[in-house]
């Protein structure tokens, strides 16, 4: 009997067949890999806000350099993903228009306000941190477009995590003011940076057909799991205390046990309910407001030397 369409497109998953735009996929699988690249996308852009209001703000001139390369890299990762999107036929205005609409999801840990410059080194150790534990794994997903711009996304991420730790560092490591801090800062962004990763594995919506179709190479709860594990060495380095009673080392698991995460406080900033949400979007649609002459300006110059070209 000859196989499916379907069938040949699960055959080429499971021999580790990178799958390209032109190539057959069913309709879910683009559906699944859109809503994914989108909010992957919208999280970077989203992602500069929190950082690129303490640029003006950096201790010094090294600082401040540092901090406008990182936001700028993050602006990058939005456009190599917003380019992988495309080739999947949503396109790029489309997509941000939802997210501007409030459509469209975003990584929830970009709802909480930075207050002070010690956040700014958690977000970098912690977030970012927990953003490498994820995506080297998408670097071998299966959409081929989306693994590739992965590459570059996750070597420009391990330096914002070295960044984040250089200045969890000097904090730690100063004055008992500077690593008190380093504490707040640790104790903030902790259970938030935990729930980046999603949702139990049991409450996943999308986990297991992901899973499948080897979009995800390990579960939400897999890659918590490590981030954990790579962390908390890295605090006790430090000198800093997770801000978890129930952490401990499993011997028998050869894991760290942790503590019950607030899944309530996780899907109320999902739905829009946290600290940040509405000053985020409010702050990208003045941003695509106020740029909307430049884009204007733009199509029209690429279509005036399209003419000329063709004259």
């Amino acid at each position: 009997m000859a196989k499916s369409l379907e069938e040949k497109f699960q055959q080429s998953i499971d021999a580790e067949q990178k799958i390209e735009p032109k190539d057959y996929m069913p309709d879910a699988y683009r559906r699944n890999l859109i809503r994914q690249i989108a909010q992957h996308a919208h999280s970077e852009i989203i992602g500069m806000l929190p950082e690129g209001n303490w640029i003006t703000r950096a201790p010094t001139l090294r600082r401040k350099v540092a901090l406008l390369a990182k936001v700028q890299d993050e602006a990058g990762h939005g456009l190599y993903l917003y380019s992988a999107m495309e080739t999947l036929g949503k396109s790029r205005d489309e997509s941000l228009q939802e997210l501007i609409d409030g459509k469209a999801k975003y990584s929830s840990i970009f709802n909480y306000p930075t207050t002070s410059w010690a956040d700014i080194g958690a977000i970098g150790w912690l977030v970012d941190g927990a953003a490498i534990v994820n995506q080297v794994a998408l670097q071998r997903t299966s959409y081929g477009p989306y693994a590739r711009a992965m590459v570059r996304i996750c070597k420009e991420e391990s330096f914002h995590q070295r960044q984040g730790f250089e200045i969890m560092t000097s904090l730690a490591k100063g004055t008992a003011e500077q690593k008190e801090m380093a504490q707040r800062a640790l104790n903030k962004i902790w259970w938030p940076a935990l729930m980046m990763f999603g949702p139990s594995d049991k409450d996943s919506v999308h986990s297991a057909q992901s899973l499948k179709w080897k979009i995800k190479r390990q579960s939400n709860d897999e890659l918590r799991q490590a981030f954990v594990d790579i962390t908390v060495p890295q605090a006790e380095f430090l000198g800093l205390t997770i801000p978890d009673k129930d952490l401990k080392w499993n011997e028998k698991r050869g894991h760290y046990d942790f503590g019950q995460i607030n899944w309530e406080e996780f899907y109320q900033v999902i739905k829009g309910n946290g600290p940040c949400n509405k000053e985020r979007l409010a702050a990208r649609r003045k941003a695509q407001e106020n740029g909307e002459w430049v884009k204007k300006a733009a199509l029209a110059y690429a279509e005036k030397h399209k003419k000329q070209q063709a004259a």
